[in-house]
């Protein structure tokens, strides 16, 4: 267990300890709707039916698909809520919470303590919000049941919720993976769970007419539980579709890859970082997506490049260039047919496109090129610049390609990508020479006034790499 996790585990059972204990001295006395058939003896063992219904709903788990647990004892902790209060909805969550995994010791301590911790005080909390709620109205109100019903939902929308983001913060800190993204995974069992509030309230309801009426609600609960079971194993079965397609594209990509010898492996490398950049520029999940997928197929396209093109160590004439050049719009043909890959279009189309509108293959300028092809165009000419090729046997150290990428900034590449890359691990640790003065982004007029000589000198320069970066050793060209 890490020092961060640890400190997390012991501030959320801390916050938890003091609630319930603040509940206890707060209310004093438990809620006279927990006692079985109304009896002021059978209080506690009220209480204690209760903790009994909610170990077994707590035994009935499911792992969630972003690693988290959830089980129907959610509704037995909702029910004894609404009956007796913050106490008994401290105490039904904190001894009703335990798993047979706990008991057959699969779980660590601190595990358990946070288990019991993450829903023991969010339980109390909702407690307490929904005794507010129903002390502003008095019982004989005919609307009194109606709000009863609102107000218990919604103190299970806060219970469900904080238990939910307590439970994704931990296993963030423990994985690595983003809030976020675990919420998210789990939002298929939110809504499920949400749903089961309402049956909760009912079940206090009926608790208070006919306590073992309570009983009867073990085939709803149990439906819910298979639920949860059948959506994971469609995630599941998603995930395993999606990696069989991710390794698809790998071997296909590695297939292109390696008709040069030079370059095997460029485009897993080139995936890598574009990831690591969209990464530090917090992009969105599916941004991440198209980065990891269009990282792989961007040289896609160059299946329709000659070898005599493609592997030639001496500098391409003109229509050699313009073969050469138009593999981003054959990678993008080729691509197109397949609808679940429509977000790596435009990385695949623009990985060549300049800053300043110089670039291939439709002069794109400034932010009109689509923000995952700037990325993945500085990934692409770092990773080209620091590898050997046919017609550059010497490759450039990651100070010097870390000093092309700057030296282009607002020319070549977008700035702010170049900025973002800086802070990766490529080159967290590389020599900076900073951020150079920005280029005024030259207007369409201007730009399309400077491209015959552009165009002229490309192809009469000599051979470059699919970076585009022109060689400090040579004239600039590009690919």
């Amino acid at each position: 267990m890490s020092r961060r996790l640890g400190v997390l585990i012991a501030v959320v059972a801390l916050a938890s300890g003091m609630l319930l204990v603040s509940a206890v001295f707060s209310y004093r006395t438990i809620g006279p709707a927990i006692s079985i058939n109304g009896r002021p003896d059978l209080l506690w063992p009220g209480v204690v039916f209760w903790i009994v219904l909610t170990v077994v709903g707590s035994s009935l788990v499911v792992r969630m698909h972003g690693g988290s647990y959830v089980d129907v004892g959610f509704a037995p902790v909702v029910a004894a809520m609404s009956l007796g209060g913050p106490i008994v909805a401290g105490l039904v969550a904190l001894f009703g919470s335990t798993q047979p995994r706990e008991l057959r010791r699969q779980v660590p301590w601190y595990g358990v303590v946070i288990n019991h911790a993450g829903i023991t005080g969010p339980a109390v909390m909702s407690a307490y919000a929904l005794s507010y709620v129903l002390s502003l109205t008095p019982p004989g109100n005919r609307f009194y049941p109606v709000i009863d019903l609102a107000a218990t939902v919604g103190a299970a929308g806060i219970l469900f919720s904080v238990n939910t983001l307590i439970t994704a913060v931990v296993v963030s800190t423990r994985s690595g993976e983003p809030v976020s993204k675990l919420v998210r995974a789990d939002a298929g069992a939110y809504v499920t769970m949400l749903a089961l509030a309402p049956v909760a309230w009912l079940m206090a309801q009926m608790y208070v007419r006919a306590w073992w009426s309570v009983l009867l609600f073990a085939v709803p609960l149990y439906t819910t539980r298979l639920a949860y079971k059948r959506f994971v194993e469609t995630q599941e079965r998603l995930d395993e579709v999606r990696e069989m397609f991710t390794d698809t594209v790998s071997s296909l990509a590695e297939a292109v890859d390696k008709r040069d010898t030079f370059t095997s492996g460029h485009s897993h490398r080139v995936q890598a970082i574009a990831m690591d950049i969209g990464k530090t520029m917090k992009l969105s999940d599916d941004d991440l997506e198209a980065l990891e997928w269009g990282g792989l197929l961007h040289d896609i396209g160059k299946i329709g490049v000659p070898d005599s093109v493609l592997l030639k160590k001496e500098r391409l004439t003109r229509d050699e260039r313009v073969t050469m050049n138009a593999h981003p719009v054959l990678g993008e043909e080729i691509i197109s047919p397949v609808r679940l890959l429509a977000p790596e279009l435009p990385i695949i189309r623009h990985h060549h496109e300049w800053f300043n509108g110089s670039g291939y293959p439709d002069r794109l300028v400034g932010d009109d090129i689509p923000k995952l092809a700037r990325i993945l165009h500085v990934a692409d000419a770092f990773e080209a610049m620091t590898a050997a090729r046919p017609y550059r046997m010497t490759k450039l150290t990651p100070e010097q390609a870390l000093a092309e990428l700057r030296k282009f900034g607002g020319i070549q590449f977008d700035p702010d990508v170049v900025e973002a890359f800086v802070r990766t691990k490529w080159a967290r640790e590389l020599p900076d020479p900073g951020r150079s003065e920005i280029r005024e982004v030259p207007l369409i007029g201007q730009a399309a006034g400077s491209l015959a000589m552009t165009a002229n000198a490309r192809s009469e320069a000599p051979g470059a790499d699919e970076s585009g970066v022109p060689d400090p050793a040579r004239p600039a060209a590009t690919a």
